[in-house]
This record gives C-alpha cells, sequence and structure tokens, in this order.
C-alpha cells in the first residue's frame, strides 16, 4: 500500500455493513463484485459524495443551488480524499438538439474557427460564432427554427384506409370521442355525405376537408343519444391539416403527440435542405466545407480534414490555436472507441456507454491533476477491440498525477488496474462486505469471492459446440439505415443469435431498429415510441411524462429501406427488450411495472379486516386518494424550496415516508402493512408471498435474471438501464410464452457481473427451447460464444461498418477470424495460462 492513501472507515450507505477499506491514491482502482453487492454505494455513494459533500462546502449557498449534490453518506469517516469529478452511467436525454458538439464543446470551437478564420463570400460582413449555431435565433433556419425538416400531413398519411367512411372512421387521426363526433356532425350539417367511402367523395370535397383554411360556422343538430338530452350548438370548422398542426405543437400531453405523430410526414426543410442554419451561415466555407458538413462528418474523417488544414497554418495564429484545440479534443475522442460518431450526432440516440466516454473525453482535456476520477463501467457498449484503448486513457488519467476508481465488471480491463477491491460476497443483505482490497493477482486467494473464478487466469468462457438447427430462416435483403448499405441478412429462427461488430458498427440499427420495425409491420402493431407505458398504478395516478420540447422531431433521423423480406409469416409475436426506463416519475416502480403489485393488492383486500371496512384492492395504491397519505400525496417525501440554498427533500411528516395513510396500515397481511411489503427486498419477498402465486411468478423471475436485491417499491428513477432492461425481461418471463414469438435484446449484460451474465444466458436458452427465436446485440464473450449463431457487422463503425463481415456457428467463426469479433474470441478460447 503507498503512502498516500484514501482512507474510509466505518461506511454504512445503502447495504454496507461498517466498511473499512484503503485505496491507493494515484492508481487506476478497480471495484468489482455481482450486481447490487455494493461497488456503487462504496465507490459512489460513500467516496465521490463525500468528496462532493467538502467542496460544496467552501461554495457560496446561491451557487450550490446550481449543482446536482449526492447529499451526505453515511461513513464515519474518509481521510486523504482529494477533490472528485463523477462520470456516471446515465441514459441519454435532452433534445435533438443536444448532440455529440455541444457534449465535448467541440462545435463551440467549430463555430469560433468559422467565425473568425471561415472563407465569407465575396462583400458578406463577418458573423459572430452565434450565426452558426442552430440553437440561437441568429443562426438558426426561419423555416424550421433549426430543426432541419418540416411537418405537413398528407392525404396518405391521414387516411389509411379510403375504403371507410368518415363515420366509420376514415379519417384516423381525428380524435376520438366527442371532438371527433363534432367534426364529423359539422360536416354534416354543411351538406357533405359522411356514410359514403372516402374514395367516392369528389376530390375537391376530399381536398376541403383535408386542406382548407376556411373556418365556417353552422348550426349543429347532433344525433340523439338513447337517454341524453343533445341541444343544437354551434359548430366551427377546422380541416384535418390545421387540427393535426396546431394541436401537435400546442399540446402538452406527450401521447397526444405521440399520436399525432403518426399522421405527419416529416420532410427535410425546403430553405436549408436539413442542414438547419440561415443561407449566410452555410455560404462560409472552411477546408472547402460549410459548418454543416464538417459536423456531419464521422470524426475519423474530420480530425483529418483538421490536421491537414493545421499543416499549412502557423500554430500562433488564431486558425492554428483554435485547430489545435479542435484537433486535441477530437482526437480523444476518437481515441475512446467513438470516432464512428459526428458532431452533428443527436445525443439521445446514443447508449450510456458512448455518453460517459464523450464525457471522459472533455475531462481528458481539463488537464487537471490530484482528482480523483469515479466512473462508472466505461466499457459498456464497448466491443473487446477497443478495452486496450479506454485502458490506456485511464493509465494515462492515472500518470497525469489522478486517481482512477473504476465500478467495472469488464475483467479484461479489471486486469490493468493498479488495486482491486472486491465487494460481496452475494447481492443487497447478502452482500456489503469488503472480500479483498490489494492487488488484482491476489483475489485468487479469496474463495468466497463470486470475482475469482472468472479472473483466475485459467478461465475459458464455454463454447457451444452442437448449436441448436434452425427451424427455418429470416431474411432481410437490401437494408439501407445509417451506415447499413443494400445489406443482405439472414437470421435463423428457432435459435440463440448474437449479433455483434464494433462499437457503431450497425447493430442496433439492424436489429431494435430495421428488424424490430420490419416486424412490427407485418404483424400490424403500432410504431415505437420513446416512452415507456406506464404501470397501472403509475396510469391510475394520470400523471403524464414530460412533454418533449414543442416542435422538436421525433424520430425524425434517417429512414431505413428493406427491398425485400422472407419467412416473416412464421413469427406471431414481437418483444423488444431495450434500457429504455420502465417510468419516468418515483411512482413506477419495479412491482407496479412487472403488475405483481396487482397481486399484493388484491391479497391485502381479501383480509378479514379489509372486507369488514369494504375496502377493494384500490385502497393499497399509493397513487388513489383513499388509501394515500394526503400530505405527501403518496410520494413518501416532500421537497424542501429554500430561496439561497439548494432544494431538498425530507421524509413526510405525516407517513414518515410509507407514502400511505395510516388507516390504511391498519390492515395486514402475515404482519406486514402494505408498505412493509413495498420495503422487502425481491429475495425477500419471494418466501414472505410465497402465498400468493400471481405474485410469486413475478419475483420469482425477479430472481432469476438477477435483481433479488431490488427492493419492491424502489422508484424507477434509480434504477440503471441494464437493471430497467432486466425488469423487463422478468414481466415477459413470467407470462406464456409462445411458440413463435421473437425477443429482440439490446446489450442485456449491461451492469451485469459475471456470474450474472451465466444465469442470464441460461434463462435465454430456456426462451428458446420454448419455441422462440432470440436475437441479441452483445459484445460479451460469453454470450457471443453460448449461441447457435453469430452475425458480425462491421469490420470498422461509422462509414467503415455496416457490412456483413461473418456469419455461421460460433466455432466456425472463430476458426475463419475474419474481424476484430472472430480475433477476440479466438483469443479469448486460446490455450489455457502455464
Amino acid at each position: 500500500m503507498p503512502d498516500a492513501v484514501i482512507d474510509v472507515r466505518g461506511a454504512r450507505e445503502h447495504n454496507l455493513r461498517d466498511v473499512d477499506v484503503r485505496l491507493p491514491r494515484d492508481a487506476v482502482v478497480a471495484f468489482t463484485g455481482i450486481s447490487g453487492s455494493g461497488k456503487s454505494s462504496l465507490a459512489f455513494g460513500t467516496v465521490f459524495a463525500e468528496a462532493q459533500r467538502r467542496y460544496l462546502e467552501s461554495v457560496a449557498p446561491y451557487a450550490r443551488r446550481l449543482i446536482q449534490q449526492a447529499g451526505a453518506p453515511r461513513v464515519g469517516s474518509v481521510t486523504g480524499l482529494p477533490p472528485a469529478v463523477a462520470l456516471q452511467q446515465q441514459r441519454a436525454a435532452g433534445s435533438s438538439r443536444s448532440s455529440v458538439g455541444t457534449v465535448t464543446t467541440l462545435s463551440n470551437t467549430l463555430r469560433m474557427l468559422f467565425s473568425r478564420v471561415g472563407q465569407y463570400p465575396p462583400g458578406a460582413e463577418r458573423l459572430d460564432s452565434d450565426a452558426f449555431s442552430t440553437a440561437t435565433a441568429a443562426g438558426a433556419c426561419p423555416r424550421c427554427s433549426g430543426v432541419g425538416v418540416t411537418f405537413d400531413v398528407s392525404e396518405a398519411s391521414v387516411v389509411p384506409d379510403p375504403s371507410l367512411s368518415i363515420r366509420d372512421g376514415a379519417v384516423a387521426a381525428w380524435p376520438g370521442a366527442w371532438l371527433g363526433k363534432n367534426f364529423r356532425d359539422i360536416l354534416t350539417a354543411l351538406g357533405h355525405d359522411v356514410d359514403r367511402p372516402w374514395r367516392e367523395l369528389d376530390p375537391d370535397v376530399r381536398q376541403w376537408i383535408l386542406f382548407t383554411d376556411e373556418q365556417p360556422v353552422v348550426t349543429v343538430h347532433a344525433e340523439r343519444e338513447p337517454g341524453r338530452i343533445q341541444r343544437p350548438y354551434q359548430g366551427k370548422w377546422t380541416s384535418v391539416r390545421s387540427y393535426v398542426l396546431e394541436t401537435f405543437a400546442g399540446t402538452r400531453s406527450a401521447p397526444v403527440r405521440r399520436g399525432l405523430r403518426r399522421y405527419l410526414d416529416a420532410t427535410p426543410c425546403p430553405v436549408c435542405g436539413g442542414r438547419r442554419l440561415r443561407p449566410e451561415a452555410l455560404a462560409v466555407t472552411f477546408a472547402g466545407h460549410d459548418i454543416a458538413g464538417l459536423a456531419g462528418l464521422p470524426l475519423t474523417d474530420l480530425t483529418a480534414v483538421l490536421r491537414a488544414a493545421a499543416a499549412d497554418r502557423d500554430p500562433d495564429s488564431a486558425a492554428g490555436l483554435l485547430l489545435a484545440d479542435l484537433l486535441g479534443r477530437s482526437e480523444l475522442v476518437v481515441q475512446l472507441g467513438l470516432g464512428y460518431l459526428a458532431l452533428d450526432r443527436a445525443v439521445p440516440t446514443l447508449s450510456a456507454g458512448e455518453l460517459q466516454r464523450l464525457r471522459l473525453a472533455t475531462q481528458l482535456r481539463s488537464g487537471l491533476f490530484g482528482v480523483v476520477y469515479v466512473l462508472d463501467e466505461p466499457s459498456a457498449g464497448l466491443h473487446p477491440a477497443d478495452t486496450e484503448a479506454l485502458a490506456a486513457v485511464l493509465l494515462g488519467l492515472r500518470d497525469a498525477g489522478n486517481t482512477v476508481l473504476l465500478v467495472e465488471h469488464d475483467l479484461d480491463l479489471v486486469r490493468t488496474a493498479d488495486w482491486l477491491v472486491d465487494v460481496g460476497p452475494g447481492a443487497g443483505a447478502a452482500g456489503g462486505r469488503v472480500l479483498h482490497s490489494g492487488p488484482v493477482d491476489g483475489l485468487q486467494q479469496v474463495p468466497t469471492s463470486a470475482t475469482r473464478r472468472f479472473l483466475d487466469p485459467d478461465h475459458r468462457p464455454v463454447l457451444r459446440d452442437r448449436p441448436r438447427p434452425p427451424r427455418g430462416w429470416l431474411g432481410l435483403d437490401g437494408v439501407t439505415a445509417h451506415n447499413l448499405v443494400d445489406l443482405d441478412v439472414a437470421l435463423p429462427l428457432g435459435t440463440f443469435t448474437v449479433v455483434t461488430g464494433v462499437s457503431g458498427a450497425g447493430k442496433s440499427t439492424l436489429v431494435t431498429g430495421v428488424l424490430a420495425d420490419v416486424v412490427r409491420d407485418h404483424l400490424g402493431l403500432p410504431a415505437e415510441t420513446e416512452d415507456e407505458e406506464p404501470g397501472p398504478d403509475e396510469a391510475a395516478d394520470g400523471a403524464a411524462d414530460e412533454d418533449p420540447a414543442v416542435g422538436e422531431p421525433e424520430g425524425t433521423g434517417a429512414g431505413w429501406s428493406v427491398r425485400g423480406t422472407r419467412g416473416l409469416e412464421e413469427v406471431r409475436r414481437l418483444v423488444v427488450v431495450d434500457q429504455r426506463p420502465i417510468g419516468r416519475t418515483p411512482r413506477s416502480n419495479l412491482a407496479t411495472y412487472t403488475g405483481l403489485f396487482d397481486a399484493v393488492r388484491t391479497a391485502f383486500a381479501r383480509t378479514p379486516e379489509a372486507r369488514r371496512r369494504r375496502w377493494t384492492a384500490s385502497r393499497f395504491s399509493f397513487n388513489v386518494a383513499a388509501g394515500r397519505c394526503p400530505t405527501c400525496r403518496g410520494e413518501g417525501f416532500l421537497a424542501v424550496r429554500m430561496l439561497f440554498l439548494p432544494g431538498t427533500y425530507s421524509p413526510c411528516p405525516t407517513c414518515h415516508g410509507s407514502r400511505y395513510a395510516a388507516e390504511t396500515l391498519e390492515v395486514t397481511l402475515r404482519g406486514r402493512t402494505v408498505a412493509d411489503v413495498l420495503d422487502l427486498s425481491v429475495d425477500e419477498a419471494v418466501e414472505a408471498l410465497d402465498d400468493i402465486p400471481a405474485a410469486l411468478r413475478g419475483l420469482t423471475a425477479l430472481r432469476d435474471v438477477g435483481l433479488g436485491y431490488l427492493r419492491l417499491g424502489q422508484p424507477a428513477t434509480e434504477l440503471s438501464g441494464g437493471e430497467a432492461q432486466r425488469i423487463k425481461l422478468a414481466t415477459e418471463l413470467q407470462r406464456t410464452r409462445l411458440s413463435g414469438t421473437l425477443y429482440l435484446l439490446d446489450e442485456p449484460t449491461t451492469g451485469l457481473h459475471p456470474a450474472d451474465v451465466e444465469r442470464l444466458l441460461r434463462l435465454l436458452h430456456d426462451l428458446v427451447d420454448a419455441g422462440s427465436t432470440v436475437v441479441v446485440v452483445e459484445h460479451d464473450a460469453a454470450v457471443a460464444l453460448g449461441a447457435d449463431w453469430l452475425l458480425d457487422l462491421g469490420p470498422g463503425g461509422g462509414d467503415a461498418g455496416g457490412r456483413l463481415v461473418d456469419a455461421g456457428p460460433p466455432a466456425d467463426v472463430v476458426r475463419r477470424r475474419a474481424g476484430p469479433t472472430g480475433e477476440h474470441l479466438a483469443r479469448r478460447l486460446g490455450p489455457p495460462a502455464g
């Protein structure tokens, strides 16, 4: 142990059991352990939180409220602690205006470059940097407001089935209930036939109904409904186009906005051609490109352009200084395996791993030393071929005089660390102890460690040597989307297929993008939306997710095309399991999302005391006024707003965090209140609720996917993307699995310890054995080698990818070594050490 250390004493955050541990300074320290063991509680919840707390004590109270605070950790003492920076896994968020360029601040420098040294047309005035920004009035195209697309409706988009009459719903974009009936009654009052098929109406009439700007007011004598008196009223006509565009722009309801988006055609802006800027900004060039052209280049190509331009410039000139800064920042992003990204790539399209590495690149250019960097699985989404580059970056941070604390499951990256802290041995209440703190190879002397076996030099993943024969093939011919160009692929049905390739090769575009959409179209399913449906209790509350900014496009990225398909008739059901949150408010949790809480509330309603009081299951929902705490309205806490201090939360003084009214908690089930049940972990609930079969199915499924440590009432907002994905998988596992189901999963091992990966792999194979087809996008070698079929894309990312490198059983892919994946898998299966 070096002299300079971070000494943690008595850490009790979450499940940590009064932990004492000493961490070396100026070193790369890896934290390992199964999911829920307490790694993040030690690295983030204790070390980083304490470092931030101390720093904030030196900041003016007014400034503190602008900083998102981690809160004071439950720890006896932490000594030897320098300032800390945390880079956690966060789901990419923000509007389409937030981009790779804004996250890395490269866009700021690029705009400055064009402003100061760009080539202007003769006679043009010099523009300031704001004029090159799509987010400012000075720069954004006035026609599309800097979005790059315009929305409109067409007859085909709002009338998908012209054989229907207006009464039967020909105008699909109209709402249901009274407003849709109002539009129909106004047309009747105007003398139009609402019972003729749409296609038989006069073209001029159809055009008027859809697109007129006229707004006549007529007296409407609505059709009488049984038992209801309807008096005449004055109805004002609005065309279908006006209704859709005005409602889409003005609504604050995310579901309404998503519903209307289906009826809008998005086309490149006719003024800027999709480049989002004013003409005068696009007229300025540098190195032969306008700013939109440079921002659209993959960073590997952008750095080549900048490097060539810098060679001809005086390093001390304005252009030389700006180019040096641009090159330094962009080369770091390329070094972290993200060279396939372009500056104009929207943040919402990035994975959590990509976003974290972009932030890491920004930190590397800061030139700080003497800092503790706390990283949350920076290898997420990274192909093993790029892990060496990431390890070199982390070691570079160390060599610059910093300390790197790394919560990580990628054992290739762990092996490069100077020090290892293994936490466990189990998850939740079964974890929370430091099993080993020392050099990496010292873990082999700790038999209780779940990580030990996988770090053994002789450990090798298992190759599936007898793959299942396919029962058919699902083919997509001529796939074109993003970097996939005229790609032909065939996926075996009734098998477990893993799609591999380096970051940016086109895996997710193919599987959860094109393939998912093709199957949805075949099955007649609606297009996927960005927001998850709320769970039963969340829906009962009626709280909608926050609406995206008005005017922002949803799903307006590059489209896709497929020349032909084969085998779709064999797919009868589609399940896409991704890492989107299961809810966006604390009211949504794993108990409500999986539906097991319905069974729990029903069981409470059947108790003698509840029956005596004539309470139904809804009484035991914290989203229903009758049963919840009236003070906090079922939140369990109250927000405390202070003028010059940061806002904070405190437990509700009435219910003390239980969420329920005191009277509701008078009813117990096997000695527990409904609040007590929500406070149980999944593992504890398996035993406590073993007499409720409907709940037990969901609990067993959650435990089987490695989530036994989560509390039933844990808010959705506290769950990682990997945990959210496994909750969705558990929700699916508890259902009756139908033969002919196609399961699509995007990196399900994110956040999983190798021991948990083995468990997940068994579950996925069980789905196949039950007659389903499973297709997984994955980097993990154990998953790839355990598949029936590999489909490898690449060979590179971005424009260097999008091609089929190899396809076949894992043994054949390893033998051929046709690309980076084949080479990596062959090394993993190499001869045992020694």
